[in-house]
């Protein structure tokens, strides 16, 4: 399974969001830092639009993606978290 994949299968479980968008952004960020360049995976920007969200501080609501991607995380380089209700 894709890293990418595996990532929206936590986030599908954790959040049942109204939107979730996954974009792997690694092909923008080849040739810098964490990036080794072919296929990997390790650039990504997440949107998420849940429920779950509401009433939590910005800091609350990346830690609970954070968790939710549990092991994933140490496996990439950057992500970029746009979370809201």
């Amino acid at each position: 399974m894709s890293i990418s994949d595996d990532m929206k299968s936590r986030l599908n479980a954790a959040f049942s969001p109204t939107r979730l968008e996954v974009v792997d952004d690694s092909a923008s960020h080849s040739g810098h830092s964490g990036n080794p360049g072919g296929d990997s995976e390790t650039h990504f920007n997440v949107v998420i639009r849940s429920n779950v969200f509401d009433g939590l501080s910005r800091v609350a609501r990346h830690r609970a993606v954070h968790k939710a991607l549990g092991d994933v995380v140490p496996r990439i380089h950057a992500l970029a978290l746009d979370l809201d209700v």
